[in-house]
């Protein structure tokens, strides 16, 4: 048997974390079994979808490592609607299925309460086909079904507490329910990996399978994925667009990484290893069933080992989108004619130590490119007191007179204006670091200015001093 497994996304938003980790389960248990991964993408809710949301899918997948043209489809859950109505027909005519006109208001009149399920009240009235006959699935009466489920175990449900559910609207269009068993059976799908908030709806499924005559497959039911609060990620509260940790200038590799330890672990202590040790050693049965914490934090801190592991040649390819705001990267607040890839080459090294993820890259370099400074007004007025202005003179003074322009001469020189001063390099340095770069933080100082040169670092301590008349 060829092993198949499906990620099957719903084209009505951003790209979820949640899906991003179980499309990669999907892909890695595909490629350990020799199998196929399908793509299938489930596009039945017209009034929401957007050829622009399964776009972001399909590039979504590739930045993650999912390319196309390595996996079969994408498939669209609407061109395979003949098969889920014929589905539906065959469940009705074998006496599995029963029509059905009671509304919500109908059900509730009849059991007094709005919390209880269908009563069964058309099980055996004989109502035919019709306008507004929804069509409900035959629930046996007795029994129980048991979902075998490779990290959960055997769950088992209760069949008498099941109601018998809609498997087709009063339109005659098939329910989700319905249409994903139809599209797995014909996909031939073995193994349906996915997340936990689906399991509720497996026994339904379960009893779809049986009925339409086919073995269901194999269910693998992840953790749910949650916040700090142990909430499930939500769209409307948490940060979960898999395209927003992109344009933020997260390495696809940390992603990966971190997002197959949501719930698994490879073997030692260890959380950061290469692809290949996770592709190699992750087993579905070894995923733990415990909700799954999505730690932004420690993403972060994954992202920024990784993008110190790059070579610095790589580095600097990595941050080209946000140094000229390509795709849809906002664009850096300098001219592109007024970036200079010489002088980006030669901070690259220092830059790459200080920041955690590739858009953190504008504000450590953008005073390099710029005619002036953006100063960080905070930071002037804490740091540019008395004797600042002194200070900046003594300074000017002592670099103009210097013969080499190198970190190592400048910074000497800058201690030296200090100890006249009673002060410690760190105040020195302070006000020239703000008249400089604008901000109190940044890259060492004495190899920025190096790298700046001499006439456009004294033009702007020049002007920082004028300022402080």
């Amino acid at each position: 048997m060829t092993v198949r497994v499906r990620f099957a996304p719903s084209p009505t938003g951003m790209f979820h974390v949640g899906g991003a980790r179980s499309a990669l389960q999907n892909w890695i248990y595909a490629k350990q079994q020799g199998g196929v991964f399908v793509l299938r993408i489930e596009d039945t809710d017209a009034a929401r979808n957007k050829p622009e949301w399964t776009e972001g899918i399909l590039s979504a997948l590739d930045w993650i490592g999912i390319s196309r043209g390595s996996y079969e489809g994408p498939h669209f859950q609407s061109e395979n609607a003949g098969e889920h109505r014929a589905a539906a027909a065959r469940l009705y005519e074998s006496g599995r299925a029963y029509y059905c006109d009671c509304t919500r208001e109908d059900v509730q009149a009849r059991t007094g309460s709005q919390y209880q399920g269908y009563d069964g009240y058309h099980r055996d009235r004989g109502l035919g086909p019709g306008p507004g006959h929804a069509l409900r699935f035959r629930t046996p009466d007795d029994g129980t079904t048991v979902v075998v489920d490779l990290i959960r175990g055997e769950p088992t449900f209760e069949n008498k507490l099941i109601e018998d559910f809609v498997i087709a609207r009063g339109d005659g269009s098939p329910v989700f329910l319905l249409a994903n068993v139809v599209d797995d059976m014909t996909m031939g799908i073995t193994h349906v990996i996915r997340a936990e908030e689906h399991l509720p709806n497996t026994p339904k499924q379960q009893l779809l399978w049986d009925a339409l005559g086919v073995k269901p497959p194999i269910w693998a039911h992840v953790p749910v994925v949650v916040n700090e609060k142990r909430q499930k990620l939500s769209k409307r509260r948490d940060k979960v667009a898999l395209e927003a940790y992109r344009e933020e200038g997260y390495l696809p590799g940390a992603m990966r990484n971190y997002l197959m330890l949501l719930g698994w672990a490879p073997s030692g202590d260890r959380e950061i290893v290469p692809w290949s040790v996770i592709e190699e050693e992750f087993r579905l049965e070894e995923v733990n069933p415990s909700p799954a914490f999505f730690d932004e934090k420690k993403l972060r801190a994954f992202n920024g080992d990784y993008i110190r592991a790059l070579p610095v040649a790589e580095f600097v390819d990595a941050c080209q989108p946000w140094l000229t705001g390509t795709g849809t990267i906002a664009p850096p607040p300098w001219q592109p004619e007024e970036f200079d890839a010489d002088a980006f080459a030669a901070v690259a090294p220092l830059a790459q130590t200080r920041i955690t993820v590739l858009s953190e890259i504008v504000p450590n370099v953008d005073f390099l490119f710029l005619a002036s400074p953006l100063i960080d007004e905070a930071a002037w007025a804490k740091t540019m007191k008395d004797g600042s202005a002194e200070l900046l003179d003594d300074a000017v003074a002592a670099f103009e007179a210097l013969e080499s322009w190198d970190a190592e001469s400048l910074k000497s020189t800058l201690e030296a204006v200090g100890a006249e001063r009673g002060l410690k390099l760190g105040k020195t340095q302070a006000p020239v670091r703000v008249a400089v770069t604008g901000r109190t933080v940044g890259l060492p100082l004495f190899e920025s200015l190096e790298v700046l040169g001499r006439e456009r670092t004294l033009t702007r301590m020049r002007a920082a001093r004028l300022r402080l008349v």
